[in-house]
C-alpha cells in the first residue's frame, strides 16, 4: 500500500479534523504565495502566479463546500500545497 493510499485512509477514518486542517494549510500557504507574489513590482508572469496560489486555495476550499469525494479533495489540497509551495521557492531564491 502506497503512501497515498494510507492518506486517503486517514482522511476518511478523521474526515473533520482533515478539513479544518487543509483549510488552514491551504489558506496560510496560499496567502504566503500571494504575498511573495505581490512583494516584486506586479509583472504578467507575478500576475499569473497570483491567480494561481489564489485559484489553487480557493478551488481547495470549494471542493470541501461541494462535499466532493475524499480523493477529490486529497487531490485538491496536494495540488494547492505543491503549487503554492513551489511559487514560495520561486520568490526565494
Amino acid at each position: 500500500m502506497g503512501l497515498y493510499n494510507k492518506l486517503l485512509i486517514q482522511v476518511k477514518e478523521s474526515y473533520y479534523l482533515f478539513i479544518v486542517l487543509g483549510i488552514l494549510a491551504s489558506s496560510c500557504i496560499g496567502s504566503v504565495a500571494a504575498t511573495m507574489s505581490l512583494i516584486k513590482l506586479p509583472a504578467t508572469i507575478e500576475l499569473i502566479q497570483l491567480c494561481i496560489a489564489v485559484g489553487t486555495a480557493m478551488w481547495f476550499n470549494a471542493t470541501i463546500l461541494a462535499q466532493l469525494s475524499h480523493k477529490i479533495i486529497l487531490n485538491a489540497l496536494i495540488l494547492s500545497v505543491t503549487l503554492n509551495s513551489l511559487i514560495i521557492i520561486i520568490h526565494l531564491f
